[in-house]
């Protein structure tokens, strides 16, 4: 079956396990999805409007942290929200997907405090080691599914394949970062920078997945176009940083042999 939004929109309004729950519908979930379901809203608008402050202002600067530090935690409850509506539904896919979704903002925040990495100190503890595995076995699962057994995500199996495969190769990235210390100094600035990129992409697939999706009656592209103009914006913006570090790089090799 061709991996469409419809599926999605199917298990949302009818989850499997409790016949009772799945006859009386969305409309009569319990109170506390009503409130989960408003402060995941809230969190993802905010989520949506202060990634792009956080990412023009100067880096490093008091409104880059402040505004980035505010998204991180609207991405905390937009991942922690997401996951528990998900179960209780449950959408599979979506709970996965903000498994990984919320670590692209995690280590991104984490590995401001991990810079001295390059130098051989030790500055992983065992919430990153737990978190990557977490993620890992997660991604995992959404890809092993959406490859032998894709009615168990919701029919996104092509969705469900990739984005398992992109979280594998985060956490991946961030466990060998822990054994092998960066031989780059500004390894954490291309972490930092596209981890929190890569959590705003994910934010936003879901979102057209799940709320525009069904109106456009699931068609199958829509979650690649926060990718078809996320990606790029990754690729130009390390590139660029990796051009304006360059002469720094330079200048310390040459130095160095002087």
């Amino acid at each position: 079956m061709e991996p469409s939004c419809s599926g999605l929109r199917k298990e949302t309004q009818q989850p499997r396990g409790n016949p009772k729950r799945a006859s009386e519908g969305q409309m009569h979930d319990p109170w506390w999805m009503h409130l989960f379901l408003t402060v995941h809203v809230i969190a993802g608008g905010g989520a949506f409007v202060l990634a792009p402050l956080a990412l023009v202002t100067a880096k490093g600067g008091d409104a880059h942290r402040r505004w980035g530090k505010i998204y991180f935690w609207c991405m905390a409850v937009v991942g922690s929200t997401a996951l528990v509506m998900a179960v209780y539904r449950p959408v599979l896919f979506l709970a996965l997907v903000a498994v990984f979704s919320f670590y692209m903002a995690f280590v991104a925040y984490r590995v401001l405090g991990q810079k001295a990495a390059w130098k051989g100190e030790p500055v992983v503890h065992g919430l990153d080691w737990g978190a990557a595995i977490f993620c890992f076995a997660s991604s995992a699962a959404l890809a092993l599914l959406g490859a032998i057994r894709p009615e168990m995500v919701q029919q996104l199996r092509i969705p469900a394949i990739i984005f398992g495969a992109i979280g594998m190769r985060i956490s991946g990235r961030a466990m060998w970062r822990f054994t092998h210390p960066p031989a780059e100094k500004m390894f954490w600035w291309y972490a930092h920078l596209q981890g929190m990129i890569g959590s705003y992409i994910a934010a936003w697939t879901a979102f057209c997945l799940v709320t525009i999706g069904p109106l456009m009656h699931g068609v199958w592209w829509l979650w690649l176009v926060p990718l078809s103009i996320g990606l790029p914006a990754i690729i130009a913006t390390t590139a660029y940083y990796q051009r304006k570090f360059a002469p720094k790089r330079e200048a310390a090799a040459t130095g160095a042999l002087i």
